[in-house]
C-alpha cells in the first residue's frame, strides 16, 4: 500500500499525463481528480515496490478510455447541441450599426479629441508616446484624452436618444395608423 503524500509527488506528472490525453485543461484538471479518487479508493489493490506513476497513469487512461466509449456511445453524430454551436453566430447588424454609431460620434468631436482618442483607444499607444508624438506633456495628453472621452460619450449618448426617438416615432406613427384604418373600416 501507499502513503497519500506519495500519491501527491505523483499528481504533477499524472497531471501532465491527462493534459495530452484530453488536450483541453478543465477535462484534464476533473479527469486528475477522479484518478487521485479511484486511486486513493482501490489503495488496497496497490503492490509494494511497484512504480506508483505507472499504477496510476493506468488506472487514469482506462477511467478516459470508458469516460470517451460512453460519450461516444451516448452522444452521436447527430446530437443537435454541437451542430448548433457550431453554426450559431452573431448578429452582425447589431455590431455594423453600433460601429456606424461610433464613427459617427468620433466625426462630431474635435480634431484633437479625434486624434488623441485614435492613438490610445485604437492603435494601443502609451502615454509617453502619444506625448513625445504630439510634442506635448504626458499630462496634457491625460486631460486630452478624459476630455475626448466624454465628448464622445456625450456624443453616443446623443445618437441613441435620436435613435430612441425615432423608434418611438416610429411606433407611434404605426400605432395611430393601425387605429385609423380600423376607424376608416
Amino acid at each position: 500500500m501507499f502513503n497519500n503524500q506519495d500519491l501527491i509527488k505523483e499528481s504533477e506528472k499524472l497531471q501532465k499525463f491527462a493534459l495530452k490525453l484530453t488536450h483541453n485543461k478543465s477535462d484534464a484538471d476533473d479527469l486528475l481528480q477522479s484518478t487521485l479518487l479511484r486511486a486513493i479508493e482501490k489503495k488496497h489493490l496497490f503492490q509494494d515496490g511497484t512504480n506508483l506513476f505507472s499504477w496510476s497513469s493506468k488506472i487514469m487512461y482506462n477511467m478516459f478510455v470508458s469516460a470517451y466509449r460512453r460519450r461516444t456511445k451516448f452522444e452521436t453524430q447527430y446530437d443537435p447541441e454541437s451542430y448548433i454551436e457550431r453554426e450559431s453566430v452573431e448578429a452582425p447588424q447589431d455590431v455594423k450599426m453600433e460601429l456606424e454609431d461610433v464613427n459617427a460620434a468620433m466625426n462630431d468631436i474635435s480634431d484633437d479629441h479625434r486624434e488623441i482618442l485614435t492613438l490610445v483607444c485604437v492603435k494601443g499607444m502609451q502615454y509617453a508616446e502619444v506625448s513625445e508624438m504630439l510634442q506635448i506633456p504626458v499630462g496634457t495628453v491625460r486631460s486630452r484624452l478624459s476630455r475626448a472621452r466624454e465628448a464622445l460619450t456625450t456624443e453616443m449618448n446623443a445618437i441613441s436618444n435620436s435613435a430612441a426617438a425615432n423608434t418611438a416615432t416610429a411606433q407611434h406613427i404605426r400605432i395611430h395608423g393601425h387605429v385609423a384604418n380600423k376607424l376608416a373600416a
